[in-house]
């Protein structure tokens, strides 16, 4: 999709695909099972088992329990149901704007109504807000539930354990229900440290989704999993047809990055950082009225291009001018409007290209 959407004189750096060739222990693991017919469904904890173990060594975390896990389709997929398990038809869904569109897009197909609680000017978690946004909508007796995304997309912002237990300590207050989509959790920038939202001080009632596919570039093989905190009991309630929905080989490719993928990941992210450092340089010298504080986790870039002086959406003039296809902020909601994000998972050629041609549709 990321190479098709656009006429071949585009250069996409859009939607969150890597331009990198995939991990040769997920190569193997998939030759192997087309070798062998493995292409049934999908049976057993082995993708569980694996996350356990990366969360283990990676994040300190040894709190993920097994038994506490669900497979689901994908991420997303997997909100959707734990938003149901936890709200009802109408109830009100918390996001920190600006957010991952779909987040609108899916709690809004639910039939339910999405809050926003807009970041702070920092692109933190702003604690106050977020205070007065759960008390407003839990005042009228209904269920409610906090969206957190985790590492944050689109600003690539890592939550600090002392903030996701803030809010932690504000949910348990107000009866909100936290479901942390914690799909970008690998892909922290050199000196960042993801924070697990179930490892904190209050979290045990909270519900997470976690999956591969972003860190290993595994969007086409669906997969992911649902965790629960020690206090929430809900995953019980979870139909059992959900499961029916993952690919058998997306859990056989997601299982082998996790467990034998890391070598691979470390170098991507010192790709990432590289990418990072050559990105801000760019624009400094090419378009500094761009402002760009470099994530500490995803491979997305936040730009805010107010002070070019286009108008609300930049991201049409870099496309129609520029033939650079990056997102618009408008559909990030609250904060959006007048930013773009580029996705810098691609060679260090592509974006020196995409920045050169940015300045110049400005010209």
């Amino acid at each position: 999709m990321k190479w098709r959407a656009y006429p071949d004189d585009v250069l996409p750096l859009w939607v969150a695909e890597m331009d990198v060739p995939l991990a040769e222990p997920v190569v193997r693991a998939l030759t192997d099972a087309l070798a062998l017919g493995d292409t049934g469904y999908p049976a057993g904890t082995g993708y569980a088992e694996a996350l356990a173990g990366f969360a283990a060594k990676r994040w300190g975390w040894d709190g993920l329990a097994v038994a506490r896990t669900a497979i689901v389709p994908d991420v997303m997929l997997g909100v959707v149901e734990m938003l149901k398990l936890v709200t009802g038809p109408g109830d009100p869904v918390v996001v920190n704007s600006p957010v991952y569109p779909p987040f609108y897009q899916f709690v809004e197909h639910m039939d339910r109504r999405v809050v926003e609680a807009p970041l702070g000017p920092d692109l933190r978690i702003d604690l106050d807000t977020l205070d007065e946004t759960f008390r407003r909508v839990t005042g009228s007796g209904r269920r409610a539930a906090f969206l957190l995304c985790s590492p944050h997309n689109p600003t690539g912002t890592v939550h600090t354990a002392a903030e996701l237990s803030a809010v932690a300590a504000l949910a348990d207050r107000h009866g909100v229900r936290v479901v942390a989509d914690e799909i970008h959790a690998p892909l922290t920038a050199g000196g960042a440290e993801f924070v697990p939202y179930l490892s904190v001080p209050g979290g045990e009632s909270g519900l997470s989704l976690m999956s591969a596919s972003k860190a290993w570039n595994l969007a086409g093989l669906k997969a992911a999993l649902a965790l629960a905190g020690p206090a929430a009991a809900d995953l019980a309630r979870l139909p059992e047809e959900v499961s029916h929905g993952p690919s058998h080989l997306g859990v056989i490719a997601h299982t082998a990055a996790l467990r034998d993928g890391t070598g691979w990941l470390d170098a991507l992210l010192a790709g990432l950082d590289d990418n990072r450092r050559l990105l801000a340089d760019l624009l400094a010298e090419h378009l500094p009225a761009i402002t760009y504080r470099p994530g500490e986790a995803t491979y997305l870039a936040w730009l805010d291009c107010r002070a070019l002086g286009l108008d609300e959406d930049p991201a049409d003039v870099f496309l129609h001018r520029g033939r650079v296809a990056l997102n618009s902020g408008i559909p990030f909601g609250t904060g959006g409007a007048g930013h773009v994000r580029l996705n810098l998972a691609t060679s260090p050629e592509l974006i020196t290209e995409a920045v050169r041609r940015m300045a110049a549709a400005l010209d």
